[in-house]
């Protein structure tokens, strides 16, 4: 066993809910000592920054864990058996209405691995279409439309803080060699 292998010993299924399931797993260490974990399983998710000409399209949105509003990129859940690249155009769709004529992926990131399984893949989605689908019956979304340049200056200055818009924002201005 590697100094970096935790092998899980046993998988205790404590919590089954609608989005997210809690395990309780005992792992062993690389000194031979058991462990617990606390792992809560999400089926994974994608984040697009949707570029509309100079513009970027945003969602604000009331996140019960954070207690407030958050200007973020549109995102949403995996279905079971999805491709990413499917689920990134259909979250598009609902969350502001386009659907993306080109769609590149820019990479990915786990949103908090010490405790989450969830790993959002990330797109840059441009030469937008309106196309709208029905959204969520549980999202009340305000679609926010602002410069690609302003909406870097509100991630420098703090005023983004999700971090998958920090993430899809920095490496789409990379991308796009701004």
């Amino acid at each position: 066993m590697s100094t970096h292998d935790e092998p899980t010993l046993a998988d205790e299924l404590i919590y089954d809910g609608k989005l997210v399931k809690l395990h309780r797993l005992t792992v062993q260490l690389p000194n031979g000592a058991r462990a617990q974990r606390e792992i809560v399983r999400h089926p994974g998710a994608v984040a697009m920054v949707a570029l509309l000409g100079e513009d970027v399209l945003l969602v604000r949105q009331f996140r019960a864990a954070a207690g407030k509003a958050l200007l973020e990129i549109p995102a949403g859940t995996l279905e079971a058996g999805e491709a990413p690249e499917a689920a990134a155009v259909r979250e598009l769709q609902e969350e502001v209405g386009y659907r993306p004529g080109k769609l590149e992926r820019l990479g990915g990131e786990f949103t908090a691995p010490g405790y989450t399984s969830e790993y959002i893949h990330l797109y840059l989605a441009s030469a937008l279409e309106p196309a709208r689908l029905q959204q969520d019956s549980d999202e009340f979304i305000e679609v926010v439309r602002l410069p690609f340049a302003e909406a870097l200056a509100l991630a420098e200055r703090g005023e983004i803080e999700d971090g998958k818009t920090l993430i899809g924002l920095l490496l789409s201005a990379r991308r796009l060699g701004r």
